[in-house]
């Protein structure tokens, strides 16, 4: 059995908690009965020994997977990592979608990814990153008396996502401790207005609309601040052409959207300035979690 999930970046900019969009950077799980249990880890992560002690993975795959069979049975996992890890590109999403559909698959237990994403708020409540991640797209999302509503836009060929991933973390726990507990009205009102803008923009394909649409006042700068040449490197993108360029989740990644035309010269203006940075020109991913046989 294998299943994949793709990367995500979430929020947006204004869209806290709400907006993301499916990246084409896959993590692949390889799954195969054995008379001995066993991990491997190959790509990000794979010299994290951690990872193969408390690995968030197998404790959610061998509750779901008792809870359908009353059994605890051997498996060899074999885990293809491209998704850096902690970087705000939903590298802990795409490890939580998995495990679920991994568990009901190898159960030979139909399930819709509906209800993969509603068992997957269990383990992370805010559905920015988890939607993306099952549904592909980009996605707008809130949870109701515990349940996802989500629609989804399949983003077209002709857009690329240019991401610079830095050469180290923001914690996301600890980002979101330093956000305030009350906002000014005036800020909710900037973000809800732009949040809204980019969602319509996005399912119109008004794409002169983003620059504007995708400014952020609630969570943005303060996460910045414990990178401050990331206010360098948005200003940067924008000014090199970028149609929008925002943190991606609590960071540290930037994430960037461009024309195909210009994509490459804007990341390579970018790895000019901070080559540090691994910058990666990506496609757009509309499919989400796939299920292989």
């Amino acid at each position: 059995m294998l299943i994949s999930v793709p990367a995500t970046s979430a929020n947006l900019g204004p869209g806290f908690d709400t907006l993301g969009v499916a990246l084409d950077l896959r993590n692949v799980v390889r799954i195969k009965r054995s008379r001995f249990f066993s991990i491997s880890i190959k790509g990000e992560g794979a010299n994290n020994f951690k990872l193969k002690g408390n690995n968030l993975f197998i404790s959610i795959f061998n509750e779901h997977y008792r809870k359908l069979t009353g059994k605890t049975d051997r498996f060899r996992f074999t885990f293809y990592n491209k998704i850096p890890l902690s970087r705000g590109l939903g590298s802990s999403s795409a490890v939580i979608v998995s495990a679920i559909a991994a568990a009901y698959a190898m159960a030979g237990v139909a399930i819709s990814k509906e209800k993969i994403l509603n068992l997957a708020l269990t383990y992370e409540p805010h559905p920015d990153n988890i939607t993306p991640a099952v549904m592909g797209g980009f996605t707008v999302s809130t949870v109701e008396d515990g349940k996802v509503y989500s629609l989804k836009k399949e983003m077209p060929s002709h857009l690329k996502a240019v991401v610079a991933v830095p050469n180290r973390p923001i914690s996301t726990a600890h980002s979101r401790t330093r956000l305030p507990k009350r906002y000014p009205m005036a800020d909710i009102v900037y973000n809800l207005s732009r949040s809204s803008l980019l969602t319509a923009a996005i399912f119109s394909e008004r794409w002169d609309m983003l620059k504007i649409a995708s400014k952020d006042r609630l969570h943005q700068d303060i996460r910045m601040k414990a990178m401050p040449e990331l206010f360098e490197l948005q200003k940067l993108a924008l000014e090199s052409g970028a149609l929008m360029s925002t943190l991606s989740g609590s960071g540290s990644t930037f994430f960037s959207m461009s024309e195909e035309h210009h994509a490459q010269k804007l990341a390579e203006i970018l790895k000019r300035r901070f080559n540090a940075f691994d910058v990666r020109v990506l496609d757009f991913d509309n499919k989400g979690l796939l299920i292989e046989e």
